[in-house]
């Protein structure tokens, strides 16, 4: 008994473990939510497939012949119990009971037997009476359904290991083996996966999903296994007609629903329907579950703007979940697709300071392989992002999933693009351009100090033209580290101030070529010198950025994918068949007790008799009390004169 209630606790924490912690998911996410440790921790305890680790079914296996064994071996007593009314009984051993009395009954024996059969039978008691020479014994037994209790209760968890057993991976595991199976690991198109990773259509049991977009149709689920997959063929086909969503006003998706057609050879015509969450359909035995959605293969047109004179500017027709091979002058890059959403709902500061949170409207998620194999994984918003009264084009970056995105902030121009960031960001690495800006701004320097020696004319120019190359492709921390290596340290500071002062004047003067270069012939304005500000910003960050384009997203053509999670599990039916036997079976257990009683009847000389009352319950003494004392009030009080009607003092 105490290593069965052991197991059922074990079962009842792993059970609890596979509800909480999301079951069957790629082994990618469960590292980047746990971190390396923990992760290893759970993969080494089977809690990613809980369900269907060796020893979870192990223990189901154990406790399904352990509680068999109990019940077979106990049943044949229990028969027994029920059938024998223990008629046999000596007065001494009813006299030693605990709950037991005397009492003198004033008619005789034959009488006093009939009284007592009666009162009994009124109290829901099964009688069976035995009479020998100097005494007459009436044995009443009643709530043998105390038993049944039993026997539901331990078969009814029998049924539902049972059925937990059936919808069990134990059939592939067993087919793993054996070597009849194997998981595929490759990210590739189904029709390019191995027949040794590929289930039938008649498999027993299954669980998995499938993203279906508009107007597509799939005879195919994919069943996650550890840190891989099965394709698992479908008896029919699932055709997505049209998918629907509604969001709240903030962009949160409200509700979701997706119109299919199953088309099934053993159908006179496709059968059409609708489904929902909480609202599946159920055709010949598989659930077909509306789980999530995403994107379908939206198109996109990509502007890949150049962020290095090396690399021409282009444009991309794309699709998500497609690749484009990207060339320039020296290397060759990879454009990977992957994702595209129309709601992105962050959290975002207002005019006031308060943090709320805000649709911030498209972005396309996306990686950058270089020739080495090396990626960067990118988030980019298509429309500009006000923070703290400015506008900007956002754009993250981080280098694996399981760190956050760092975003560079590109500054909106007064026509709502990032034209004017994109012209300065080119002029500065225009060497000719650069060096003309810096010259200028020397020759006016000098004039200012009457100073005019061409030497040192020369030298200036040659530092801003240098610091501003190194700015454009080092930004300020490589700059920093050109002052580390060539100056003291007690100099390194003053170095710097001069340093910076000399780029930003360069930079100021590229700048106003820049405005020049749109037609605007007049002093900037403040708000001309902050967007100025907040480039530098960005463009010190460019080295860390790790792209050779910012790719901006300009339109897009939304196509949506159903998600369906599909599902066959008969051992469901057993399983809520065998809930239904427990709770009936606890229920007979707690409520219904098996009580006996007996009346031991002895004639007295004087036509009257002898009554010894005793009763026995299995459960609830203190309740049993009561009644015992209540049955003892009603035998003395019939016992004093023959009644016609005997009726039960309470209900019980």
């Amino acid at each position: 008994m105490n290593l069965a209630i052991s197991l059922l606790v074990v079962v009842a924490i792993a059970s609890i473990i596979g509800t909480v912690l999301q079951q069957n998911q790629p082994y990618t996410s469960y590292q980047i939510k746990f971190g390396p440790f923990w992760f290893d921790l759970f993969k080494s305890l089977e809690l990613y497939d809980v369900y269907s680790a060796l020893w979870f079914l192990a223990i189901l296996a154990f406790l399904v012949v352990s509680i068999a064994t109990c019940v077979g071996r106990n049943t044949p007593g229990i028969i027994r119990e029920l059938r024998h009314f223990r008629e046999n009984v000596q007065e001494k051993s009813l006299r030693a009971m605990k709950h037991q009395a005397a009492i003198n009954s004033m008619q005789d024996a034959t009488v006093t037997q009939a009284l007592a059969t009666r009162i009994l039978h009124a109290q829901g008691f099964k009688t069976r009476p035995k009479a020998v020479e100097d005494h007459t014994v009436v044995a009443g037994m009643k709530g043998g359904a105390n038993h049944w209790g039993y026997w539901l209760t331990h078969l009814g968890m029998i049924v539902i290991f049972l059925g937990g057993l059936m919808d069990s991976r134990l059939p592939i595991m067993i087919a793993e083996w054996q070597g009849n199976l194997k998981p595929e690991t490759r990210d590739i198109p189904a029709s390019e996966v191995p027949a040794v990773s590929q289930l039938s259509d008649s498999s027993f049991s299954y669980r998995g999903s499938v993203d279906i977009p508009e107007g597509s149709r799939a005879n195919i689920i994919f069943q996650p296994v550890r840190d891989g997959y099965l394709v698992q063929h479908l008896p029919f086909e699932v055709e997505v007609k049209e998918f629907r969503v509604e969001h709240y006003s903030t962009g949160q998706p409200k509700s979701f629903e997706s119109d299919i057609v199953i088309h099934d050879k053993t159908l006179d015509a496709p059968l059409e329907t609708t489904i929902s969450v909480n609202h599946p359909l159920i055709h010949n035995g598989v659930a077909i579950y509306q789980a999530n959605f995403g994107d379908g293969g939206s198109e996109l047109k990509l502007r890949l703007h150049s962020l290095s004179n090396r690399y021409a500017s282009q444009d991309v027709d794309g699709k998500v979940f497609r690749d484009y091979t990207l060339t320039s002058s020296d290397q060759q890059y990879k454009l990977e697709v992957n994702d595209f959403r129309l709601f992105n709902i962050n959290d975002m500061e207002d005019g006031s300071g308060k943090i709320e949170k805000k649709n911030v409207g498209p972005s396309v998620t996306f990686k950058l392989r270089d020739a080495t194999g090396q990626a960067l994984e990118y988030q980019n918003y298509m429309n500009p992002l006000s923070i703290k009264g400015q506008n900007y084009f956002i754009s993250g970056v981080r280098t694996t999933p399981n760190e956050p995105f760092r975003y560079l902030h590109i500054p909106v121009d007064t026509k709502g693009s990032m034209e004017r960031f994109m012209r300065f960001l080119s002029n500065i690495q225009n060497t000719e351009l650069v060096k003309q800006s810096a010259l200028q701004t020397t020759r006016n320097s000098m004039q200012q100090t009457t100073v005019a020696d061409p030497a040192v004319e020369a030298q200036i120019v040659e530092s801003m033209q240098r610091l501003t190359e190194q700015f454009a492709t080092k930004g300020s921390e490589g700059i920093m580290a050109e002052i580390a290596a060539k100056f003291p340290q007690d100099k390194q500071e003053s170095a710097a101030e001069a340093f910076m002062k000399v780029l930003n004047a360069a930079l100021r003067e590229v700048y106003k070529e820049t405005l020049k270069q749109e037609g605007m012939t007049a002093e900037p304005t403040e708000a001309d010198w902050l967007f100025f500000d907040d480039s530098l910003l960005a463009i010190d960050k460019l080295p860390a950025y790790g792209s050779p384009w910012l790719i901006h997203m300009d339109s897009f053509k939304q196509i949506e994918a159903s998600g369906l999670q599909i599902t066959r599990s008969p051992g469901k039916d057993v399983v809520y068949f065998g809930s239904l036997m427990l709770t009936i079976g606890v229920f007979l257990l707690f409520y219904v007790a098996h009580r006996r009683i007996w009346v031991w009847i002895k004639p007295l000389d004087n036509n009257q008799a002898e009554i010894v009352l005793a009763g026995s319950s299995n459960r609830n003494q203190p309740e049993f009390e009561r009644y015992f004392q209540q049955l003892q009030g009603l035998f003395q009080q019939v016992m004093k004169q023959e009644v016609k009607h005997v009726d039960s003092p309470t209900n019980h």
